[in-house]
């Protein structure tokens, strides 16, 4: 199985405003923070149960003009991994697409490069999580009513990848696997995001939040 990288980002004080963000070091310099050392900042502390992000309405009315998101996010519908709360960011900080099982199709695509080419987003990130039923219904097998067919059709590849790994627990492989193929899909993706990937414009990074702690984990290298 994929080894899991753990990430621990020692980041004190994060200051964000539209897409730009210090750190501050112990020798007191600012210096300019990668995205996502920030996200990982801010699911430290959202594990800590010590968010800092509260909203205003100045913030809001300033967002009315334009919006430049530091990352875009490529997750599960599940009700239980919102990307704003678990990296305890803001309004206008995250560019969020969301479907069951993080599968992407050309509508999910297109949205992935409108926010890379045009807001500038220089940060993907493939956030899959512990127990996912869409998973869970690939792994399961059998006849998937209505359009789920397709959802379960899509993340299919991953379970029989899957299989061939060594352990036991065939749905957590496959859930590894699902959103590393999907890393993939995307790296790969012609004509906008390959290049942007290639170019070192655009970095896109596979992970894995678990429910019970609240962590967000690496999948293999952090980088393109």
């Amino acid at each position: 199985m994929r080894q899991v990288y753990r990430c621990a980002v020692g980041v004190m004080l994060v200051c964000l405003s539209f897409g730009c963000s210090t750190a501050t070091h112990s020798d007191g310099s600012a210096t300019a923070t990668r995205p996502l050392d920030v996200l990982m900042a801010g699911n430290q502390r959202f594990v800590s149960g010590h968010p800092m992000n509260v909203q205003n309405t100045s913030e809001r009315e300033q967002l009315a003009a334009g919006q430049h998101p530091i990352a875009i996010i490529v997750g599960c519908s599940d009700s239980r991994v919102p990307p704003e709360v678990v990296f305890d960011q803001g309004l206008g900080q995250l560019f969020v697409v969301r479907v069951a099982g993080e599968v992407v199709d050309d509508h999910a695509l297109g949205s992935i490069e409108y926010a890379a080419e045009h807001l500038h987003s220089h940060l993907i990130v493939v956030l899959g999580h512990d127990k996912c039923g869409a998973v869970q219904a690939a792994v399961a097998g059998g006849e998937a009513p209505g359009h789920i067919r397709s959802i379960v059709e899509a993340i299919q590849p991953a379970v029989e990848e899957a299989k061939k790994e060594p352990g036991d627990d065939l749905l957590d492989k496959a859930i590894d696997a699902n959103v590393l193929n999907v890393t993939d899909r995307i790296k790969h993706s012609q004509p906008i995001l390959a290049h942007m990937v290639e170019t070192g414009e655009v970095q896109v990074v596979a992970a894995r939040y678990k429910l019970a702690t609240g962590e967000v984990q690496l999948l293999g290298a952090a980088n393109p």
